[in-house]
């Protein structure tokens, strides 16, 4: 088996960029760095997002993405794969993205993360990828990655080992979350996670009011 491990750390700062006959600016543009990388508050230094109400911020600090989802695009959909594509942090290996637990949290170098939520693909993906549709394949994929917030700030860098210190009890997983989006049973199970993100709470609390509803007659 694959040591969890974190194979390449990525940065990159806001540039702007033509859109459809608009300049748009975006931080999606990121690339390996050597040596150790600082993670202070909110940002792995060198590190920004242009748009703070959508991107970044405390319940997206850090988003990790997995050498393991990444093959799946190389060999079922033939694209070339290199860290930091989708705009991740952190290029992983040898754990189950999908499979981890809201709350979980990951001793990563000197740092101690905590899983929040999956990344919803807005149009930026789309050009970075030079496909308006590639969003919605992104999210019919359902290879999502990982927001983390900070909880113990420190620094990081390629080779270290990632190791999941505390696991919650809820069971509710990023993939659960995912699902959430089309399921209001699941919906409504992610009331159980604490200190869920806005945008997935009012999911929840709307899910839960519509199952408490009685019936129409």
């Amino acid at each position: 088996m694959t040591t969890p491990s974190v194979l390449s750390v990525n940065v990159g700062s806001i540039r702007e960029i033509e859109w459809r006959g608009e300049i748009v600016t975006t931080g999606i543009w990121k690339n390996p760095v050597a040596g150790r990388v600082a993670l202070r508050g909110v940002n792995l230094a060198g590190d920004d997002q242009a748009d703070r109400t959508v991107h970044g911020g405390p319940d997206k600090s850090v988003y990790a993405y997995a050498r393991e989802d990444y093959d799946f695009w190389r060999d079922q959909q033939g694209l070339e794969t290199p860290a930091g594509l989708f705009g991740e942090n952190l290029t992983v290996q040898g754990i189950d993205l999908s499979s981890a637990l809201v709350g979980e949290r990951w001793n990563v170098g000197s740092t101690l993360l905590e899983v929040t939520q999956p990344r919803l693909p807005c149009y930026k993906l789309g050009i970075r990828m030079g496909d308006p549709y590639f969003p919605k394949r992104f999210l019919q994929a359902r290879r999502m990655g990982a927001y983390f917030r900070v909880i113990e700030e420190g620094d990081v860098g390629a080779g270290d080992e990632v190791h999941v210190t505390t696991r919650p009890e809820h069971g509710v997983t990023l993939r659960m979350m995912t699902q959430a989006l089309r399921d209001s049973d699941k919906a409504a199970r992610l009331l159980a996670v604490d200190r869920l993100p806005a945008f997935w709470r009012r999911l929840a609390a709307d899910s839960r009011r519509n199952f408490d509803a009685p019936p129409e007659v």
